[in-house]
């Protein structure tokens, strides 16, 4: 599919949609112990689905966006200890 006409959103959404549900991404992108390092995932993730996202891009279009701040910063509160969910064992 040839995706040069979509705006970064809409290649955005096609990226989402292309990881979603995919246990190996969800699983590298949890892991990935910086948000440099989950965005160097995401830019892997476009260039295998062709989509031709910068990072720039990929860093300030929603919903990746949020993901990278929560990444770089702690989450707004928790329930329980300070770990987030995705960091707990």
């Amino acid at each position: 599919m040839d995706f040069s006409g979509y705006t970064a959103a809409q290649k955005i959404s096609a990226l989402v949609r292309g990881i979603e549900g995919d246990k190996r991404w969800n699983t590298a992108l949890a892991k990935a112990p910086t948000a440099d390092a989950m965005l160097d995932l995401l830019e892997s993730a476009s260039n295998k689905l062709k989509l031709g996202l910068s990072r720039q891009e990929l860093a300030s279009t929603p919903p990746l966006r949020d993901w990278l701040w929560f990444k770089k910063n702690k989450p707004l509160f928790t329930i329980g200890d300070e770990l987030p969910r995705y960091r707990q064992q």
